[in-house]
């Protein structure tokens, strides 16, 4: 494989000099719900690189062969043993820098029921005033959780693309 622009392209990619096969390289999708439960929002404090310790919403990345709301829905059960319902679309942000994009839905947690997942090191409920603002993981969920309580402020919840820093922080 050597880095170059392909025949009908217009950017370098892996390209094996002997077949022409093209090894695309695409931006990688991250999935994760914002859940509420009873006024309090489910967070998960990272067992995992990077931001070990830090505080998240349930999320990560897309499989093969799997839906976006899917995903957010796995992610949930596999970070924090949490079952969602009621599940829609809420923020698309675009991570350039870090060649994601970051998709969270909104949903109700079922029973109010949450665990640490391998992924996790604890799981918790955090009114609105209790978010721990400075330890939160990803420019991303801070994004997320600021536009979800704004709009419930504001009784109408959006859709709404975004942007976060390059470093994905």
């Amino acid at each position: 494989m050597r880095q170059r622009v392909p025949a009908g392209d217009n950017r370098k990619r892996s390209v094996c000099d002997a077949c022409d096969y093209i090894h695309y390289e695409n931006p990688r999708l991250v999935l994760g719900a914002v859940l509420e439960w009873q006024g309090d929002i489910l967070l998960c404090r990272r067992a995992i690189e990077p931001r070990y310790g830090l505080w998240t919403l349930p999320a990560g990345f897309m499989e093969n062969r799997e839906s976006t709301e899917d995903a957010a829905a796995r992610e949930s059960r596999e970070e924090a043993h949490a079952h969602a319902n009621q599940m829609q679309l809420f923020t698309l942000i675009d991570v350039p820098g870090i060649s994601q994009v970051h998709v969270f839905y909104r949903g109700v947690l079922r029973d109010g029921q949450h665990s640490p997942g391998a992924e996790s090191l604890e799981t918790a409920l955090f009114s609105e005033e209790r978010i721990p603002w400075p330890q939160l993981a990803f420019q991303s969920v801070r994004l997320t959780l600021e536009h979800y309580f704004a709009d419930r402020r504001a009784g109408e919840f959006k859709i709404r693309k975004l942007s976060a820093r390059v470093s994905g922080n």
